[in-house]
């Protein structure tokens, strides 16, 4: 395979598997564009929506997906002065410095493929300059995936929107990429209780070596029935929902306590759900906010969150669940989907 062709999982389709398209020819860059050498890339409950149409009608068919990675600069359009062919480099969704481009379109065969400003679901990309961030360096390969969307996302909820004081009690609804980056970022603020909330033991039993003091499997029991036992009936002074369903944004919101708890909440349902909440709750003084991406500045918090790791806060080897071959895309979307890991990481050079 030369330089100006490509490999890349697309969606022809929705609710069908994505196909491994070969030789894709790498369109001339245009103002902003920036080419990179993919070397891994995650997946994320968004790409689940987009395959299964769960985000509603897809104009874009085909299109390639993935908005979280890692790899090197090949090539740099005009205008582009945020990075440099031979750097390493994160690729996410949430936008940053520099020139905000177009997505680029790939001609294969007798049609054109979509993308998005930012994809990784390919062993080269064409991304907007805004969505590249220079990798911290002597941060591994390997994890630097997690750093586009995953640990922006949840590390944020906590870190920039939440803020929260010491010796708070706090629970993290759904123990996904996002859910348990939001569980890591609690522990440093040292609740009082932290609870994890999942249907899947083996990422509770995760959770708890992570630092959660009680945790609920949802698919027993009732978590907020369970979550009041364990606040003397009060409820929470904070809850974290990356859960991805109504029902959990909902048991998220009915778990904080009056006069002053808080819901965040990260994750999207289908198109055309709505969650149903108590009118009165708002009176009685709870709240409850989404997220977009966690608030995160991709060029200030990279960095930081990168410093964390460096230091030995955070435990991110654990959220690597299974290393797949880009051929491999729907086994592991299969996985995510039945909640089987956490992350999935794509090495899309084998």
């Amino acid at each position: 395979m030369t330089t100006n062709t490509m490999r890349a999982a697309v969606l022809f389709e929705t609710s069908k598997p994505l196909s491994i398209v070969e030789d894709i020819k790498v369109p001339p860059l245009t103002r902003g564009q920036v080419q990179v050498k993919t070397l891994y890339s995650g997946l994320c409950h968004s790409q689940l929506m987009e395959v299964s149409g769960g985000r509603g009608e897809d104009k874009y068919l085909p299109h390639l997906l993935g908005h979280e990675g890692v790899g090197i600069v090949e090539n740099v359009g005009d205008g582009v002065t945020k990075v440099n062919v031979g750097d390493k480099v994160v690729i996410g969704w949430i936008k940053g410095e520099g020139l905000d481009a177009r997505g680029a379109q790939y001609p294969h065969l007798d049609y054109v493929i979509n993308s998005g400003s930012a994809t990784t679901l390919s062993d080269r990309t064409i991304v907007a300059e805004n969505r590249v961030v220079v990798l911290p360096s002597g941060f591994p390969d390997r994890l630097a995936m997690l750093l586009g969307c995953a640990l922006p996302t949840g590390l944020g909820l906590v870190l920039n929107e939440l803020k929260p004081e010491s010796n708070r009690t706090i629970a993290v609804f759904g123990l996904g990429g996002v859910g348990m980056s939001a569980l890591l970022a609690a522990n440093l603020s040292k609740p009082s209780k932290l609870i994890a909330v999942d249907v899947a033991e083996e990422k509770l039993t995760l959770a708890k070596e992570l630092g959660a003091t009680h945790t609920i499997n949802a698919g027993q029991v009732d978590p907020v029935a369970e979550i009041l036992k364990l606040t003397d009936g009060v409820g929470l002074d904070y809850s974290l929902e990356a859960g991805g369903t109504t029902g959990t944004i909902e048991q998220a919101f009915a778990s904080v306590r009056d006069g002053g708890g808080q819901c965040v909440f990260a994750s999207h349902p289908k198109e055309g759900e709505f969650i149903k909440l108590e009118p009165h709750a708002f009176h009685r003084g709870k709240s409850i906010r989404g997220s977009w991406g966690g608030s995160s500045f991709p060029d200030r918090d990279i960095k930081k969150f990168a410093e964390l790791y460096r230091q030995g806060d955070i435990n991110l080897e654990v959220l690597i669940s299974r290393e797949y071959k880009l051929e491999q895309v729907n086994d592991a979307l299969d996985d995510l989907a039945n909640r089987r890991i956490i992350r999935a990481l794509i090495n899309t050079q084998i």
